[in-house]
This record gives C-alpha cells, sequence and structure tokens, in this order.
C-alpha cells in the first residue's frame, strides 16, 4: 500500500509520545484537560436529549437553538456581531481548525504560526499540503506584527494566531491584536484566531482579532471552559464565504456534530456561568503554587498569564521531561511545540492541587 508523502511526513503528536514510560503511579501534568468533571445542569441536558431520542443527524450548521446561544456568547463575551448562519458547529475545535486550513491552503501555500505553538496547527497546513513557516516569538512568547511581516511572501495564505496561548500560558495584548489583524489585511491573508482558552486568563484581557478585520476565522470550543474536552464540541465564526468554503468540507468530512452534545453545549453556553468563574479561581491557585515551586529550585519560568500551562526553561527539554517521565512525572518537551522550545518543557496544572505539590516534591529530587 502508498500513503501519500505529505501524511508521511507528519510525526505521531508529541504530547502523546510524552505518555510513552510513564509507570503505574505517574503524576500527568502532561494533558490539556481541565481535572474537573461536566458541571450536572450540561450532563442533565445531555441525559434528556437521549431520552427524547434527540440521537439522529442535525442540520449541518448545527441546530439553530445552539448558533442563536453562541450568536448572544460572541456579542456578550466578545462584543462581535456573528449572526447564527455566520456560526457552525463542529466537532470539536480540532475540526474547527482542519476546516479553516482547508479552505484557505492549497498545495505549496504557506501557514504563518508562532514558534512555539500548538502541535496540530504545523500537522494541519501539511496535511492540506500547505507548508508551515515559523515565526518566532517575543521574550514574552507572543507574536508581533512586525516579526510575521518578515515571514510574509506571495504565497502566503494564513496567519494562525492563538491567544492565550497553548504552550506557553502567553497573553496577546489588544495592541498586538490589532496590529496582527490589520496587517492579515494589508496582506489579503487569513487570520485564524484560536480563542479555546478564552476564560482562563489572569493577567490581561482577552480579545479577538475578529473585532479589527472581517478577514478572520474565530475558533473555540465547550471543551476547555466547561470541562467538555470528551464530548467533541466546537464552533468557528465567519464572514461570507469564508464560512460557505468550510461548509462545503464540513458536510463531508462530519456531516454535523453529535446531537446529544449540541444540547448539551447549549446548556453550557445558554446557562449559569458560575462553574467557569469557578474553575478560572481555581487554576490560578494551582498557577501560583506550580510558579512558585518551580522558582524554589532555581528554575527560570514566566508567569503565564492565561490558559493552564508553566513553560518553563530547563536546558535540554528533551533529557528534562525524559529524566521526569522515568521518576513518575509526565511532562511534555518544548521540542513538541517547535524549534524555538528545545530548552523548555510544558507543564498542564489542570491537574489537583494534590497532584501538584506531589509532582513538585518529586522534580525537586529529580532535579
Amino acid at each position: 500500500m502508498k500513503f501519500a508523502r505529505h501524511v508521511e511526513e507528519i510525526d505521531i503528536s508529541g504530547i502523546r509520545k510524552s505518555f510513552e514510560g510513564a509507570g503505574p503511579g505517574a503524576i500527568n501534568l502532561g494533558l490539556g484537560q481541565p481535572d474537573f468533571d461536566t458541571p450536572d445542569h450540561i450532563k442533565r441536558a445531555a441525559i434528556e436529549a437521549i431520552e427524547e431520542g434527540f440521537t439522529g443527524y442535525t442540520m449541518n450548521l448545527g441546530i439553530p437553538e445552539l448558533r442563536e446561544a453562541l450568536s448572544e456568547k460572541f456579542r456578550r463575551d466578545n462584543g462581535l456581531d456573528y449572526a447564527p448562519v455566520e456560526i457552525m458547529v463542529t466537532s470539536g475545535a480540532s475540526e474547527a481548525l482542519f476546516l479553516a486550513i482547508a479552505a484557505v491552503v492549497e498545495k505549496g501555500d504557506e501557514v504563518l504560526m508562532g514558534d512555539p505553538g500548538f502541535v496540530s496547527y504545523a500537522a494541519l497546513a501539511r496535511v492540506a499540503q500547505g507548508r508551515p513557516v515559523a515565526v518566532p516569538m517575543d521574550e514574552r512568547f507572543c507574536l508581533s506584527a512586525e516579526a510575521v511581516a518578515e515571514r510574509v511572501t506571495s504565497k502566503t495564505r494564513a496567519l494562525i494566531v492563538n491567544s492565550p496561548n497553548n504552550p506557553t500560558g502567553s497573553v496577546q495584548t489588544r495592541e498586538e491584536l490589532r496590529a496582527l489583524a490589520e496587517l492579515a489585511d494589508d496582506h489579503g491573508i487569513a487570520l485564524i484566531s484560536d480563542e479555546v482558552y478564552e476564560h482562563f486568563i489572569y493577567e490581561g484581557e482577552h480579545v479577538s482579532p475578529a473585532l479589527y478585520s472581517e478577514n478572520v476565522i474565530t475558533i473555540n470550543a465547550v471543551s476547555k471552559t466547561y470541562a467538555m474536552t470528551g464530548w467533541r464540541l466546537g464552533y468557528l465564526a465567519a464572514r461570507g464565504e469564508a464560512l460557505e468554503n468550510m461548509l462545503k468540507v464540513h458536510q463531508y468530512v462530519q456531516a454535523c456534530a453529535s446531537s446529544i452534545s449540541q444540547r448539551a453545549a447549549l446548556a453550557a453556553v445558554g446557562g449559569p456561568q458560575d462553574c467557569v468563574g469557578q474553575m478560572r479561581a481555581e487554576f490560578q491557585r494551582r498557577r501560583d503554587v506550580l510558579v512558585s515551586g518551580l522558582r524554589s529550585m532555581g528554575i527560570e519560568i514566566e508567569e503565564p498569564a492565561g490558559a493552564f500551562y508553566a513553560f518553563p526553561k530547563v536546558g535540554d527539554g528533551n533529557d528534562v521531561a525524559g529524566r521526569l517521565i522515568r521518576g513518575g512525572v509526565v511532562t511534555v518537551p518544548g521540542s513538541a511545540f517547535g524549534s524555538a522550545a528545545k530548552d523548555h518543557i510544558r507543564i498542564s496544572y489542570a491537574a489537583s492541587m494534590a497532584d501538584i505539590k506531589t509532582a513538585l516534591a518529586r522534580m525537586r529530587e529529580i532535579l
């Protein structure tokens, strides 16, 4: 059997690789998944959907009630006026990212992304037979319009922005995002904004680039915000032909997101938001304990302003991650996120406080 070269060139995710070699009793600080349970009112909505027999296909775009709720969410949280017909529900933010890239990238096209950056971006660019182009980030792990402009060519078709950022926890400023949106407009390229961590910010503010440009595909999900990673429910919003072309791919790849998950997401987005604030406060407590513990060992770290990842500088990230996993603490080497982060590791604090404290004690012994 012969395989497509552009698929053979993709490696297995470095995040998944990090789990290999972990023995029994290992503490997993490698996975970006909230350890909280999905809130009860969301689970009840899914149970009711099953009991009512709401288990068939839905419209390709998603059920109208959910898209109405997401339209209101964009107004409430982001100051964006997306009509329900400009919103599509997807099977997680991962599908939304795939659709956005597949709709705008042709063979040989270039996709700009921050280095370090989330593992899926470069892989999905290659799946579309495009070429990922790494853009170095500044000392705060943020993208500047100047650094991006230096790498724009006639083949550039998209720029991916992720704030709050995975793996670094950095948060872009309003001025930085405005400049990036204007740059994308000036060069006629799509700006793909991955905003899945928008509600987990501890310093600064969340700003959607779509405030400053019509040329933006905004991607989000209920996965992180409501501890619903396994429900696989994401969404995107875009203007005009952008949504239409992504819908063409979506209807053949996925048809529609899970009907049951859509009803659960409706309860999440349209229901009480107290659970989000409670999770954010707990993540901040865990961040503070983790950062303090790392610094007490003499480890250099930029305090993460958002998401739930710490990205300390440790020397040889592959070596340190390997030593830690053999000692019962799973982290991810920075090399999984790009060539500029080989001297870092990513540590997720989406784990219990008890696990974080035990992991710090083990790390102190190992390092």
